[in-house]
């Protein structure tokens, strides 16, 4: 059985993945987590991901941490095969897979029976060059008007997978969103737990996150990622945070708008993901300001795990 911890920014997944995973290990149950946060894909984007040092990791073996250059076009088809070998490869071992993370649509990619159309370069060329003319927010209106819930579950910020959505209706002559639905059909067995704070809470944790993001030297790790191309990285130069501190190097915005822009995008990526794990009826919600966690996830899966891993 796969253990997903979920939910968005700033809730503490990571903390207490290592935490759940030491406690099992003291009962001789091993666990191994499988990153399913889009960003720590990347090397050296360590700070602006809140990425776990190896330190921090306590023995606990990570899977899809730092595997990619800041120049690789990230994927969630990509990503759905590299987590299930990752997982398949745990579940031989005989340990416990954690998938941890707060991308949702990655999450659903491994978690069901998430299966990917093709592409086709004439259609992508397309919607490129509409992306390009319109702008993501007007091109999001498209596909709203076209398929609604897609464009509720992308938003209208990421053009990259706005564009994707527009080639694959195009091609399938069925909304993205059907795929969407497969998530009623799991990959394999699993149990999801969603991290909930109230909104003052997660406002105030995040604001400050990204306060400590700059304090930590989030320009120092940019200036580093700048020759290795991350500003021509698709995915990895409009990351939340890498885009205001490149921004900030160039000229264009001084440290207090940077911080003030980065705070507003966090914002608001923590309610689209909160929306997105909240349509999820497999999601078990906690309170992500509670008292041991860690002992509440226990108790809650403690026997099933026990069945599923053959005593």
């Amino acid at each position: 059985m796969i253990i997903a911890i979920v939910g968005a920014t700033g809730t503490g997944k990571s903390d207490l993945s290592v935490s759940l995973a030491r406690r099992w290990g003291e009962r001789g149950l091993r666990c191994e987590v499988v990153n399913a946060d889009a960003m720590q894909l990347y090397r050296g984007m360590t700070i602006g991901t809140a990425k776990l040092s190896i330190a921090q990791r306590q023995g606990v073996p990570h899977h899809l941490v730092d595997v990619l250059d800041v120049v690789d076009e990230a994927s969630v088809a990509r990503f759905q095969a590299d987590a299930r070998a990752a997982i398949d490869g745990i579940i031989e071992r005989g340990a416990v897979p954690m998938l941890v993370g707060g991308s949702g649509l990655y999450l659903a990619a491994v978690l069901t029976d998430f299966r990917f159309p093709g592409t086709d370069p004439e259609l992508r060329a397309h919607w490129e060059a509409e992306l390009q003319r319109l702008g993501p927010a007007d091109l999001h209106a498209v596909l709203a008007d076209r398929d609604p819930a897609a464009a509720a579950a992308i938003g209208p910020h990421n053009g990259r997978r706005i564009v994707r959505a527009l080639e694959v209706g195009d091609l399938t002559g069925e909304p993205f969103s059907a795929g969407l639905a497969a998530r009623e059909t799991p990959w394999r067995p699993y149990r999801q737990f969603s991290l909930e704070l109230d909104r003052p809470r997660l406002v105030a944790r995040l604001d400050e996150r990204v306060r400590g993001m700059w304090r930590d030297g989030l320009l120092d790790e940019v200036r580093a990622l700048l020759p290795l191309g991350l500003e021509r990285g698709v995915t990895a130069s409009r990351a939340i945070g890498y885009a205001q501190a490149i921004a900030q190097l160039r000229g264009e915005l001084d440290e207090s708008e940077a911080i003030a822009q980065t705070q507003a995008l966090t914002r608001r990526y923590a309610r689209r993901q909160v929306s997105w794990f909240r349509r999820d009826p497999s999601i078990e919600a906690m309170d992500a300001a509670a008292d041991d966690l860690a002992a509440q996830v226990d108790r809650r899966v403690a026997a099933e795990l026990v069945d599923t891993m053959g005593g």
